[in-house]
């Protein structure tokens, strides 16, 4: 698998692997949407339950997005490889859009259960400090003109803030907050009472982690290929002829 870190082999794997992941995503989708629409009401919170199959998935990957960039952190720092700096920087928007869609939805959910918008609940104010970390780290990368120091600094502040993970997990178990316990994965088994229920949410969440995989692929191509055109301006404005090697994928 250490070959596929080669960014020009990256790159023909990508362009090969694409086609295949849209089209599960889109068909995973069409199964999901279908299921939702057919699962039946919740006896007390009527069809407004059917926000649980965007807000639940797009929770999921919020955490799994900061622990994709985390991953490429110790990439970065341990190994200096720059495909692990360009997956750690395609991360990003992405895990902050599915924050935010989280945040969004759940804000939805919760007005018309808690008769709020809002609370400060531990596992509302723990997501929201992701979706800032996030929006934090974006800022920083762009302020930094060095590609590579700021890979560095951000993969540092990646690994402190990935303590905030078992925060936002276990915010429930520890605190007395209004938001529910885990209802799927759980030692007791999964509180969700229909499978007419269940397997929609399944569905969906392997859908959205599908998308994810989909957007970030898509966002690791792009980056490589934006600082190969960057590279090749640096080399022109400086007066150096010869085509860039494509195994080049960073700063050069």
């Amino acid at each position: 698998m250490w070959k596929f870190t080669n960014p020009t082999v990256f790159l023909g794997l990508a362009a090969r692997l694409l086609p295949w992941l849209m089209a599960v995503t889109a068909l995973l989708f069409v199964a999901g949407l279908y299921g939702v629409a057919m699962a039946p009401d919740d006896y007390q919170q009527g069809a407004t339950v059917k926000i649980m199959y965007i807000h639940v998935p797009s929770a999921w990957l919020a955490m799994a997005g900061w622990g994709v960039m985390s991953l490429s952190a110790l990439g970065v720092l341990v190994w200096r490889h720059p495909l692990a700096e360009v997956a750690m920087k395609a991360a990003m928007p992405i895990g902050a859009a599915f924050t935010l869609l989280c945040l969004v939805t759940g804000s939805l959910w919760g007005q018309p259960m808690w008769g709020t918008w809002w609370v400060w609940d531990a596992r509302l104010t723990s997501v929201l400090v992701l979706f800032l970390m996030y929006l934090a780290l974006l800022a920083l990368w762009q302020s930094i003109e060095d590609p590579g120091k700021a890979a560095r600094i951000c993969a540092v502040l990646v690994l402190v803030g990935a303590v905030n993970i078992p925060i936002i997990k276990f915010s429930v178990e520890w605190w007395n907050t209004l938001h529910q316990g885990a209802s799927v994965f759980r030692i007791g088994g999964s509180t969700i009472y229909s499978w007419m229920m269940l397997w929609p949410l399944l569905d969906m969440a392997l859908a959205f982690t599908f998308l994810f995989a989909t957007l970030h692929v898509m966002a690791v191509r792009n980056e490589i290929l934006r600082r190969r055109i960057r590279t090749m301006r640096l080399m022109a404005a400086a007066g150096v002829t010869g085509a860039v090697s494509p195994a080049v994928p960073a700063e050069a």
